[in-house]
């Protein structure tokens, strides 16, 4: 496909829309709702979503994780402390996530700071895994150059040797939770007229207001 091509290209979003008497005050509540209708219209990994975090220089990074959990206190996702995310998020504690539901013409954005969770909230989420992603834990040294994938062979096979079918979580992974300051509600709409609801934290309560598309 050429540039021009790409640059033709265009899609009319018609499939719902977002009013402030439609939304939920609660932007925890809005969130488990378009999550839910995200479910029941089975799109492709409604759980996906991309995280956005800072390193040195102000240099920024994205990837894609999978929410796995969320409430009052945030959005939880688990990976490798010592990958590229992990270094970025000891040097600045604050990221930003996002969910795009193609299928549904929906984004969210989700803003705020990062703490780990808990030992005992790891440790539950590691051990209901499958053995073969608990053992690659241990085998993946995340974001590190490697010679050849036969070094990922070679550690999930030592791994499996010393430890069977119990693994323990490695001391190096576990659990971030995201505690949200900011969310934004997106709905496509026509003629490029989006629908944007934004929801910020002020002390203890939220505000919601619409931003221009």
């Amino acid at each position: 496909m050429s540039t021009q091509n790409i640059a033709d290209l265009r899609k009319s979003y018609e499939r719902a829309e977002l009013d402030e008497e439609a939304s939920r005050e609660d932007p925890l509540e809005q969130f488990g709702l378009w999550l839910q209708q995200a479910l029941d219209a089975q799109v492709p990994e409604p759980n996906a979503m991309t995280l956005a975090t800072v390193g040195e220089g102000g240099r920024p990074s994205t990837r894609i994780v999978l929410i796995k959990g969320f409430d009052a206190r945030g959005i939880v996702w688990y990976t490798n402390y010592e990958s590229r995310k992990g270094r970025e998020l000891a040097l600045h504690a604050q990221a930003a996530l996002q969910f795009h539901w193609v299928e549904l013409e929906r984004v969210v954005r989700i803003e705020g700071r990062v703490e780990k969770t808990s030992a005992d909230e790891s440790d539950a989420y590691f051990n209901s895994r499958p053995l073969d992603n608990r053992l690659g834990a241990w085998a993946s040294p995340q974001s590190q150059v490697i010679s050849s994938r036969a070094v990922l062979v070679a550690n999930a096979a030592k791994a499996a040797a010393r430890y069977a079918l119990s693994p323990p979580r490695p001391p190096h992974w576990g659990g971030y939770r995201l505690v949200p300051d900011t969310w934004e509600f997106w709905q496509g709409r026509k003629s490029r007229l989006h629908d944007r609801l934004r929801y910020r934290l002020e002390g203890t309560s939220w505000v919601r207001e619409r931003l221009a598309p």
